[in-house]
């Protein structure tokens, strides 16, 4: 379980208060108006930036002063931050080895899960040789790899075109929640939290709410969000 204890997050006049219990082995989506500090809290989470008060919790075990690489956590960025230089099998083999001194066994283990995330036969390529979806693939191969449990999506898909994207986030399900991990999802699309989010948290005014099952959420949306949807009262 990852939970934040009475979080406050200050930049100059924005203030954000989190006091969230997520849910192990879920999909949470976190949704709101741009600017509202979705990534923000997603940056709290990973460690890279320090809550200005509370404590960021995993398991009982407080993680708040850990640093990203100390934490059971992984974050897929938008920009899926793949390095132009190396192979894909290279890029996703640094969640083994920095050094990227891999064994047979580990190299082995890349090449299986390049395969299960779509991309057999291209970990020879770089990412300029791919496609924005096989990116996104290579990307997520890395965090499959990192064997985390707790993941956090800031947007990834964002870039990709509709169908491109719900591939993607059925490949995140297939993955990531299989696999038994906890994942926390920045979108700004309702779709997107209706595909495949258990539970969705709406970040607005000033407060991250409590996760709500996404389905209660949108069928009956509070203010904040019937606002942000568009929805007239």
């Amino acid at each position: 379980m990852l939970n934040c204890e009475n979080v406050q997050i200050r930049q100059g006049n924005f203030v954000l208060r989190a006091d969230i219990a997520f849910t192990k082995e879920t999909i949470t989506a976190l949704i709101g108006p741009s600017g509202a500090g979705k990534s923000t809290l997603l940056s709290v989470l990973a460690g890279f930036l320090a809550p200005s008060a509370g404590r960021i919790l995993y398991e009982s075990a407080d993680i708040t002063d850990l640093s990203p690489g100390e934490r059971p956590i992984s974050i897929l960025f938008q920009d899926n931050n793949l390095f132009p230089h190396l192979t894909v099998a290279q890029n996703a083999g640094l969640a083994l080895q920095p050094r990227l001194a891999l064994s047979s066994k580990e190299q082995t283990k890349v090449m299986q899960v390049l395969d299960q995330v779509g991309l057999n036969g291209m970990g020879d390529r770089r990412p300029a040789a791919l496609s924005g979806g096989q990116q996104s693939r290579a990307a997520l191969a890395r965090v499959l790899l990192a064997d985390r449990p707790v993941v956090l999506l800031d947007e990834p898909f964002a870039a990709l075109g509709p169908g491109l994207k719900d591939e993607m986030l059925d490949l995140v399900q297939q993955t990531l929640l299989k696999a038994g991990r906890t994942v926390i999802m920045v979108t700004h699309d309702p779709a997107d939290a209706k595909q495949v989010a258990g539970e969705t948290v709406l970040v607005a005014d000033g407060i991250a709410a409590a996760p709500v099952p996404t389905t209660e959420l949108f069928a009956s949306p509070p203010p904040a969000l019937a606002s942000y949807l568009g929805q007239s009262g």
